[in-house]
């Protein structure tokens, strides 16, 4: 028999709230040698960036589960490791936002309100249509990107730009060209032509 006592110093408390002890948009001092205005711009700047990355990698996970064909297996496996790619530029760019001491974003109604990128159908697609579709979203980070690339640069804060270009920029641009020769039309075994 269990017998339960008064104070057990285990006992999780459970069903805490809290007031807000951060509010979404301060900043609370870190001393990394910047101007509060560059550090407010790169917070926001990386924020845009979290939330774009984690639309992309919500597409990246339906497609994969959409992927059909002759290429589906190799297809359904790029897939998925772009998504876990993605996933990892998450990560330390939200990282990136608290160590600046900013609060990361991240929920889904914040994606869903504040996304750049086109939402998908809820239902299936061509597969080279929902290649496309994460070619084009591609795009839209890798631009918000390079202008974030520019504003931490003319800001100063060269580890956000060292992590923008060395962590994600190179990682969507090899991601790009690895999708786009899925989109380039040509057979699937080899027909010769004869001219």
């Amino acid at each position: 028999m269990v017998t339960r006592t008064r104070n057990v110093e285990a006992q999780p408390k459970l069903h805490q709230r809290s007031y807000e002890i951060q509010q979404f948009g301060q900043l609370h001092a870190v001393p990394l040698g910047l101007p509060e205005n560059a550090i407010k711009e790169n917070v926001e700047l990386l924020n845009k960036l979290v939330l774009d990355s984690i639309m992309l990698y919500n597409m990246y996970k339906k497609h994969h589960w959409h992927m059909a064909g002759p290429t589906f297996y190799q297809l359904h496996l790029l897939l998925d490791k772009h998504a876990e790619q993605i996933l990892e530029t998450i990560d330390l760019l939200a990282e990136r936002v608290q160590m600046l001491g900013g609060v990361a974003a991240g929920m889904p109604h914040d994606v869903v309100e504040n996304t750049r990128i086109e939402r998908p159908p809820k239902g299936e697609e061509a597969v080279p249509a929902m290649i496309a579709r994460l070619v084009d979203a591609h795009a839209t980070i890798i631009k918000a990107l390079r202008e974030a690339i520019e504003t931490t640069e003319k800001n100063k804060d060269y580890g956000t730009n060292d992590l923008l270009v060395s962590d994600v920029l190179r990682m969507h641009e090899m991601q790009v060209w690895f999708l786009s020769q899925h989109l380039v039309d040509t057979p699937l075994i080899g027909e010769e032509t004869n001219k």
